[in-house]
């Protein structure tokens, strides 16, 4: 009997490019959209040697097509944090 093993998948991560209102460009790779209250957001982490990761919110605008959504309220980011961060641990 032969001990037949496939290899594992490996899924290709997906990249966007920032670009901040000063002109500078960040490649981040997206890590995942999670649900808080009703909203979308998604989590990117910058390839930029930092352990930064960046939440914005996500709004689906057609195919394949999103749009990213500063969160301006200091009160609903730090939620929105938390929730990443309960995530994360899990």
């Amino acid at each position: 009997m032969t001990d037949e093993r496939k290899a594992p998948e490996i899924e290709e991560a997906d990249f966007i490019t920032l670009e901040f209102d000063d002109g500078v460009e960040v490649e981040c790779e997206i890590m995942g959209v999670f649900d808080y209250d009703g909203k979308e957001y998604i989590a990117l982490i910058p390839n930029d040697d930092t352990d930064d990761v960046y939440i914005y919110g996500y709004k689906e605008i057609g195919d394949d097509e999103f749009e990213l959504v500063d969160i301006e309220d200091d009160d609903e980011f730090e939620k929105v944090v938390a929730e990443f961060d309960k995530i994360m641990e899990e």
